[in-house]
């Protein structure tokens, strides 16, 4: 009998790939839907599986630094223009502090601490994952045993995970679109620090899907007053026109951690762990896993 051909060339022919194993075939213009999809699928799935039922969102800008990194910022910096900036984000660590003690107070009031028997938790920090505010309060849940969530993206600077975000809730998005999905789905109260265009795009995101009925009705606080009272002038749009008066009741401005939980409380936050039973808010170590 003759000898008959390999099929080598079929073999290694890319269109003998499974398509989940053909990254390129996935790549596609034409699969982005899918693609879209799958991002959707897998932070929903995992989330579902830990309880998580509820968030509370905290923005804020990545470039604030923690505290301990300041003195050595500041000696690194040469007299002059470099020496003026790195003093005026050495001031800006004060919302660092501010941001991991509202995560604390947060997670221990809030719910995400509690063992129910169906396994919900509510109310769990979530942070876009990255530096600055985003690891403030990933930091400040975790001093407490909490678990909570980083909504990573993809950047061409490539952005890292924060180390305190929980390791199984830490996530990673090619699009920013459904990125704020799931930062807004869950949310039942959004709290916004100092931030730039980023922390902007985010904040007015969410305004808008409270002005126009889009999204239900919840909690939205902004800390500093000082900051955003001259960033943006709320007022302007009013006298404008552009919004309407009872638009500005959308928010509160705020200072202070207590300042802020009890704003979001009075503004319809439910609290699932009742105060006389919530356990501490100091930090304590905290497994990777927690």
């Amino acid at each position: 009998m003759a000898d008959l051909p390999d099929n080598a060339s079929q073999r290694r022919a890319r269109a003998f790939l499974p398509a989940l194993e053909d990254r390129e075939f996935l790549r596609r213009d034409e699969l982005r839907g899918l693609r879209f999809a799958m991002e959707y699928h897998k932070a929903d799935l995992l989330l579902r599986e830990w309880g998580v039922r509820s968030t509370i969102v905290v923005f804020g800008s990545a470039r604030i630094p923690a505290p301990e990194a300041v003195e050595e910022m500041l000696a690194a910096a040469s007299p002059g223009a470099a020496r003026a900036k790195a003093e005026r984000r050495a001031r800006l660590a004060v919302w660092y502090e501010r941001a991991r003690a509202f995560a604390r107070l947060a997670s221990v009031r809030g719910g995400a601490l509690t063992q129910r028997p169906d396994r919900i938790r509510d109310n769990v920090i979530a942070t876009g994952g990255g530096p600055g505010i985003m690891e403030a309060a990933n930091r400040g849940a975790a001093d407490v045993g909490a678990p909570s969530i980083g909504f990573n993206i993809g950047l061409p600077h490539e952005q890292e995970p924060n180390p305190w975000s929980t390791p199984s809730l830490t996530f990673s998005f090619h699009y920013f679109a459904m990125r704020k999905m799931h930062l807004a789905m869950r949310a039942n109260a959004l709290v916004v620090f100092p931030g730039g265009f980023g922390t902007l795009d985010e904040l007015f995101e969410i305004l808008t899907l409270q002005q126009t009925g889009k999204a239900p009705t919840m909690p939205v606080v902004l800390f500093g007053r000082d900051y955003w009272q001259r960033v943006v002038r709320f007022e302007a749009l009013v006298e404008e026109g552009m919004i309407d008066e009872g638009d500005l009741s959308l928010f509160d401005l705020v200072d202070t951690p207590e300042e802020g939980w009890e704003s979001i409380r009075r503004r319809g936050l439910h609290a699932h762990t009742p105060l006389a039973e919530a356990p501490d808010a100091t930090p304590r170590a905290v497994d990777a896993e927690s």
